[in-house]
């Protein structure tokens, strides 16, 4: 799968910009605020509907304008895909594939693999759970459609779950009956997704250490725990248990939405014993399995964006980085960065042939 061209309007900085990639490597150079960023979010924005950056759909239009239009055209499959997500300020946003546009969003996701690296990953060590789980969240989904409609329906259910725990402390009521039919149906979506997310992760694991391994020279030893409640009990034990707690709370205090990752350099957490080197090492290794879950299941290599990869990285970890990229076939490489000399004396150790834009 490659990207081919992309053409912006309104998006961001830009008021109308088109590029033609080359199909190996692309490299987008300049001063910090040009777009370099906001060039690799558009070429996001293809692949998931959404921003990486901005999860307000309006701010992605570009000041004082009404809407903005991303259009990529690719070659998938030896054809020609043209995908294009619009979004007028006050309407809905628009999603189309060959000029038809996708009823629902969710049946877009997984067509067009993609995998971003950023300084922005950051958030996955130093943020609370939910980042994680929406970090698991999107690989599985790209590979698997019925893991995202669980987890659709899922948050559905535990909404109203909460709804009705908030209204039965307002009216000071209680009805079980009712209480019962939402744990049965969590209980449903919640088991299915436990079961993915433990099977997905026992194949990534090994994927993850293996990166990380030949990033760091193989000088630390780093591992990657899934935590949940369900290792013990079944969500509807768990959710009968916890009801008091939750009608204290107004809120469903267990289930899969609470689920974690741990991550850890030696036996401690990497949040407070790894240093900004180590960290992004970890990070870059988690996306990099991140790609090899991707590629393995869908037979194609995903895009493959690398946003101010050299940011505090030492050059050691970063000639690692090349060397992966020059011993694989990875696809079509996005990258950006600050510095053009070093981008390109970086990228001529690859040995495939590569474009530079200047922004």
């Amino acid at each position: 799968m490659i990207l081919k061209s992309l053409s912006l309007l309104n998006y961001k900085n830009f008021d109308s910009k088109t590029f033609t990639f080359n199909e190996t490597i692309n490299c987008l150079v300049g001063n910090n605020g040009v777009g370099k960023t906001n060039v690799l979010d558009a070429i996001y924005h293809l692949s998931f509907g959404k921003s990486y950056f901005n999860p307000v759909a309006s701010q992605n239009i570009k000041y004082d304008e009404d809407f903005f239009v991303v259009n990529g055209s690719y070659d998938k499959d030896e054809k020609t895909e043209n995908i294009v997500v619009s979004l007028k300020k006050g309407q809905k946003k628009v999603i189309k594939r060959n000029s038809k546009a996708y009823e629902k969003f969710s049946d877009h996701i997984g067509f067009l693999p993609l995998v971003i690296i950023s300084p922005a990953d950051r958030d996955l060590i130093i943020d609370g759970s939910d980042t994680r789980r929406k970090f698991i969240d999107s690989v599985i989904s790209q590979s698997d459609k019925s893991y995202l409609s669980s987890l659709i329906n899922y948050n559905k259910i535990l909404s109203q779950r909460n709804s009705l725990l908030k209204y039965f402390a307002a009216n000071h009521t209680y009805n079980n009956d009712t209480i019962e039919v939402y744990n049965q149906q969590l209980q449903l979506y919640g088991t299915e997704i436990f079961e993915k997310r433990k099977q997905f992760l026992e194949a990534f694991i090994p994927l993850f250490k293996s990166r990380y391994k030949a990033i760091s020279n193989n000088n630390e030893e780093v591992s990657l725990n899934y935590k949940s409640d369900l290792f013990d009990n079944s969500l509807e034990q768990l959710l009968r248990k916890a009801i008091n707690k939750d009608k204290a709370l107004q809120y469903t205090s267990v289930g899969v939405h609470k689920d974690d990752l741990e991550f850890n350099i030696g036996d401690y957490p990497i949040k407070k014993f790894g240093s900004q080197g180590q960290q992004k090492s970890f990070l870059i290794a988690l996306k990099l399995a991140q790609f090899d879950s991707l590629k393995a299941i869908s037979g194609d290599n995903p895009i493959l964006l690398l946003d101010d990869i050299f940011d505090k990285l030492d050059e050691t970890r970063v000639a690692q980085i090349i060397k992966l990229v020059n011993d694989e076939n990875f696809g079509q490489i996005f990258l950006s960065d600050t510095h053009a000399d070093r981008t390109e004396n970086a990228v001529k150790q690859v040995h495939q042939s590569y474009e530079i834009f200047k922004l």
